[in-house]
């Protein structure tokens, strides 16, 4: 069955002058019209297929088209396709002796494939609803990721529905990652993904040149059944095992992230030169004589934003006039271009310790879009007015065009103007007085952001120092000092005036939405609080970011500090990216977006368009997108935000590993940042690395596992282990195959 505008010379589109079809449409059939205008031979539609099929039970191709009278070969074949189809799309499933059964009934559910590491998975229903549990037998005909239609089979021993697999009708993993092991003949890759527990077999015709222990790409030709394990061939070989670089590697292909551009994205970034064109910096306004300058770490690489700050008048209490000038992307990235679905696809730049994947090419990533120091570059500015409160009074936004006037660092900026070295004060003589300024305003700016109780929490982030050969040298802190607050306050300001201009003009865009607490973590967090005399707001009320921010600053000074606030972050919800402007509960937001970092992130990009479109006065109709696109694209955006962090913390993983292979036997002070029933997860102090206590190392003792207050508790000995406890521990074993660091206590 084929559209009219792709039917085979036999199915030929009606016309006037067409024969009268000998087909007539189901008089029952709720589409039968539609189907008439779509088809010169139209067949039953899926609601009267599903229709019958319920109300005569399972039936085979057979049955069915005696039952509707289809008799051409022609129609046979378009209901042997439409079956087909729908057996893919999960409406049906096909048993044993061909009979087809509709997938709403009582006891047929569909949905994704969650597997285990250990050999069993879950479905998570479609539908919503609880769980179903998928016995190791159960999971040989499937694989992470796949959408199944399963049968209710019964309830295991703990009371989970048990599951039994009737169909498969999407598979997830055409491509798989992992290590080639040819032992007695036999090839086959072990992925890296440990969730996919099935070794993929490889015919000797099918290596492609991969030997022994090498890290390879293989595409699966045949889905395990239950009589076989999957077979593949191999694609591509990305390299040895242990090489330097390799973990990176082995995360993007994992995780599908684009890292290579097609020639015509390149091309069409080429075209643009490296330069910027006179004729695209006619009619803006002109700012190179403005001091403006980027902040950035040091081994920044895309500049996107520029700032400049000066009193708004003569007097202390008179405020600031603070500009914001973000790269224009837009203008190089037009929608519906080569380089704008090669960005949608991307979504984001993945940054990977000593290795970017971007999300445009290098000439505008790194050239034309990165506000180097000296060069002329377009800009979106958001120009703001500052109270002397440290609140945004007022905004507007225009195009310009800018030149930086210097290229600084954090550790300078902090040096000059907050440690006040005369070494640094000299070295940014040029600028020192709008640094001055900035750093006055975001002083101001930080207690406003106190006032109104944004979360502030104290977490700790690293960065890894390679040797010359890629491979660790350490794992540092990264120290957050008050220049990257003056930027951070800066960026936060010019989102909120993005958001607020946008939302005001009714334009369709995505607002960076982080909802409430979730109502069961937040009365799993109060219980907890409960046993330790603390309150979080009133549970009569709804809460308030006020209410995480008061909670903060009680515990402060208490030795259980770090405990209380990791479980207060747990608490909090996941930010996405949506086009309702539900505000940033973190930041006590009503309305805030992302628009600082367009070389970098697509929804930045977005916005930008969404700005532009207002002060050029184009009408609302005239906009490319609208709210259903929006909430597409948001979704889509967010989704590959979670898969660049994933695979980030995948890598960085797999470094640590390696980093930590010639320390075993070693002793070190750690935190317990994780209680489960198996153990104790825990970080150590020195080098941020995190691995698990097993159970088993462990004092010997019966524990009982605590879920609400984090904690393992001896029954017979009585030793209490919990989030946050500092404990000693010993490095047992490092495994790089299976991604895990193991410890043991030191009593």
């Amino acid at each position: 069955m084929v559209p009219k505008s792709t039917k085979k010379k036999k199915n030929v589109r009606k016309t006037s002058r067409s024969k009268k079809s000998s087909a007539r449409p189901y008089k029952k059939d709720p589409d039968a019209a539609l189907e008439a205008e779509r088809y010169e031979n139209p067949i039953a539609s899926r609601k009267l297929i599903l229709s019958e099929i319920k109300h005569e039970g399972a039936m085979t191709f057979e049955s069915l088209a005696e039952h509707l009278k289809i008799k051409s070969d022609d129609q046979r074949d378009a209901l042997g396709r439409r079956l087909r189809a729908m057996v893919r799309d999960g409406q049906l499933v096909q048993n044993r002796r061909g009979g087809y059964l509709p997938v709403d009934e009582s006891h047929l559910v569909r949905g994704r494939v969650i597997a285990h590491p250990d050999g069993y998975g879950f479905l998570v229903q479609e539908a919503g609803g609880d769980d179903l549990y998928l016995h190791a037998r159960q999971m040989r005909t499937l694989l992470h990721g796949d959408k199944a239609v399963v049968r209710i089979s019964g309830v295991d021993r703990r009371g989970r529905l048990e599951g039994a697999v009737i169909s498969v009708f999407e598979r997830a993993n055409q491509f798989v990652v992992g290590r080639l092991f040819i032992e007695s003949g036999v090839s086959f890759v072990v992925a890296d993904n440990k969730r996919i527990t099935q070794d993929i077999l490889i015919p000797d015709d099918a290596l492609g040149g991969a030997t022994n222990g090498q890290i390879v790409k293989v595409e699966i030709t045949e889905q395990p059944t239950f009589k076989r394990q999957p077979i593949g061939r191999v694609v591509d070989v990305i390299g040895d095992h242990m090489a330097p670089g390799m973990e990176v590697d082995i995360a993007i292909h994992n995780y599908g992230l684009p890292h290579e551009f097609p020639q015509p994205v390149l091309d069409a970034a080429e075209q643009w030169g490296q330069s910027v064109r006179n004729r695209d910096k006619q009619g803006r306004v002109d700012l190179r004589n403005v001091p403006l300058v980027t902040i950035d770490g040091e081994d920044a690489r895309d500049f996107d934003d520029a700032v400049y700050c000066e009193p708004a008048e003569k007097g202390n209490d008179a405020g600031w006039r603070l500009l914001v000038a973000i790269a224009e992307v837009a203008h190089y990235v037009q929608p519906g271009s080569a380089l704008d679905k090669e960005a949608y696809d991307r979504a984001t730049s993945v940054y990977f310790p000593g290795r970017v994947i971007p999300m445009l090419p290098e000439n505008l990533s790194n050239g034309l879009c990165s506000l180097n120091p000296k060069v002329d570059r377009l800009c979106l500015v958001c120009e703001m007015r500052i109270s002397a409160q440290g609140e945004i009074e007022d905004h507007s936004f225009y195009e310009a065009v800018i030149r930086s006037h210097a290229r600084l660092t954090y550790n300078k900026v902090a040096d000059a103007v907050v440690e006040r070295k005369p070494a640094a004060i000299k070295a940014v003589k040029a600028v020192l007085p709008q640094l001055q300024d900035l750093y006055a305003m975001y002083k101001k700016m930080e207690r406003a952001r106190q006032k109104r109780g944004a979360i502030d929490f104290d977490t700790t982030e690293t960065k890894f120092v390679f040797t010359g050969d890629q491979r660790i040298k350490n794992i540092l802190p990264m120290v957050r000092n008050d220049a990257h607050k003056i930027i951070e306050e800066c960026m936060i300001a010019a989102n909120i005036c993005a958001a607020r201009f946008i939302a005001r003009n009714k334009i369709p865009s995505l607002y960076r939405v982080h909802e409430p607490p979730d109502d069961d973590k937040l009365e799993e967090l109060r219980g907890f609080l409960d046993d330790l005399g603390l309150k979080l707001g009133a549970p009569s009320r709804k809460i308030s970011p006020r209410d995480y921010a008061k909670l903060s600053a009680a515990i402060r000074r208490r030795d259980d500090t770090h405990l209380i606030q990791t479980l207060m972050l747990r608490s909090m919800q996941q930010a996405m990216y949506r086009p309702d402007n539900h505000g940033h509960f973190g930041l006590a937001l009503k309305h805030y977006a992302h628009f600082t970092s367009p070389i970098r992130r697509y929804p930045d990009l977005l916005v930008h368009r969404a700005i532009k479109h207002i002060i050029h006065r184009r009408k609302k109709r005239d906009f490319p997108y609208d709210q259903n696109t929006m909430t597409t694209f948001g979704e889509h955006c967010s989704a590959n935000e979670r898969r660049a962090d994933e695979a980030t913390r995948d890598a960085e993983f797999a470094m640590k590993c390696e980093y930590m292979l010639d320390k075993v036997g070693s002793e070190f002070s750690a935190r317990v940042t994780g209680v489960v029933s198996f153990g104790l997860f825990v970080e150590l102090e020195e080098y941020y690395v995190e691995g698990l206590i097993h159970i088993t190392s462990l004092p010997k003792d019966y524990y009982d596992f605590d879920p609400i207050t984090h904690r393992l508790v001896g029954e017979n000995r009585g030793m209490v282990f919990r989030l946050s406890d500092k404990v000693n521990v010993r490095l047992a074993n490092v495994d790089m195959d299976e991604r895990r660091i193991d410890f043991e206590l030191i009593k």
